[in-house]
């Protein structure tokens, strides 16, 4: 084990923040005054995305909302004090780019990005270049980390946090180095773990260079199970079969509400517990043990989420997917 894997491996242990699985986004957030603090949050109209824009807001601080769909994200957010929506569209990299020019043309300066947005168990979708990347990647990954380098020049020095919503959905799948675009096989599961693997080595690899360059930390959570419009591509009748709710819709035993489930990614946004602890992939608002199970219920994070050799290769990946020769190292 290299020097920096052992590093990375004894910040993975819990903190004793004092939160838990029933914590609130709300509850993370007592006491914290974001006053003239921006924020920005992807997908954030929308289950949780919208609980985390809802206490990002009510703690005092200006969030932004990119949205595909911005006149559903204005009705969504409406009576949300300090919040703003604009176009963006994850899947399409000018969009992208045009999103961030309008942005840094503004000359904000960002202290919180939430990477939330994100799709689940698709059918096969391809976008990209010539209809190339598979759609979990493209999105959830690819989307973000275009995103992400080029924003980096409004990012606060020393204090400003990136926070990618991973899932315990990384358990089924690592990177798939020979096929990451699923031409042979696809299978809507793996596609949807493989880009949860992705978000968790993102913030990994993020955290390494962020906090050599200027001091910018970067983590992942898992926000647990939690029923959201993140579930719309799977029939009702399968999430039955999976136990997920009851014949009356009820979520099943474990499951948290949206609020609950913000709370990780807020307080990874907030909690000063966490500046010793950069790259650490956390749940139930604390720093996650690594898993000792294949039970995605308990969670925690396998060591494929938690490799700084494959959070650098993906890195390098993605730089040459999105054409970004300028991207960090």
């Amino acid at each position: 084990m290299t020097t920096q894997q052992q590093r990375q491996t004894a910040r993975q242990h819990g903190i004793g923040s004092g939160f838990g699985a029933l914590s609130t986004a709300d509850d993370v957030l007592d006491g914290i005054d974001l006053s003239g603090r921006t924020a920005l949050v992807t997908g954030g109209y929308s289950g949780l995305g919208l609980e985390i824009s809802r206490a990002l807001s009510k703690a005092g601080a200006h969030v932004v909302v990119p949205a595909r769909r911005p006149g559903a994200a204005q009705a969504a957010l409406e009576g949300t004090g300090r919040v703003e929506v604009q176009p963006l569209d994850l899947a399409d990299q000018d969009s992208v780019r045009h999103f961030a020019d309008r942005f840094l043309a503004t000359r904000r300066t960002l202290d919180i990005l939430i990477n939330n947005a994100g799709v689940m168990a698709c059918p096969e979708t391809r976008t990209g270049p010539d209809g190339a990347w598979e759609s979990h990647f493209a999105i959830n990954h690819l989307g973000h980390f275009a995103l992400l380098n080029r924003l980096y020049p409004a990012l606060r020095p020393g204090t400003a946090r990136v926070v990618s919503v991973a899932s315990s959905g990384h358990f089924l799948s690592d990177i798939r180095w020979t096929d990451p675009h699923f031409h042979q096989g696809y299978d809507r599961w793996l596609a949807y773990a493989q880009s949860k693997t992705a978000n968790a080595l993102f913030a990994l690899h993020l955290d390494t260079v962020g906090a050599a360059g200027n001091g910018v930390r970067a983590f992942s959570v898992h926000p647990g199970s939690i029923l959201t419009p993140l579930q719309r591509h799977i029939p009702r009748e399968e999430q039955l079969a999976q136990g997920w709710m009851s014949d009356d819709g009820t979520p099943a035993q474990g499951f948290k509400t949206p609020a609950q489930g913000a709370a990780t990614a807020v307080w990874a946004a907030t909690s000063p517990l966490l500046d010793a602890h950069g790259g650490a992939y956390c749940q139930d608002c604390d720093v996650a043990e690594p898993a000792t199970t294949d039970d995605m219920l308990i969670g925690g994070v396998k060591p494929w989420a938690r490799d700084p050799e494959s959070a650098a290769r993906l890195w390098q990946l993605s730089a040459e997917l999105t054409e970004l020769g300028g991207a960090l190292a």
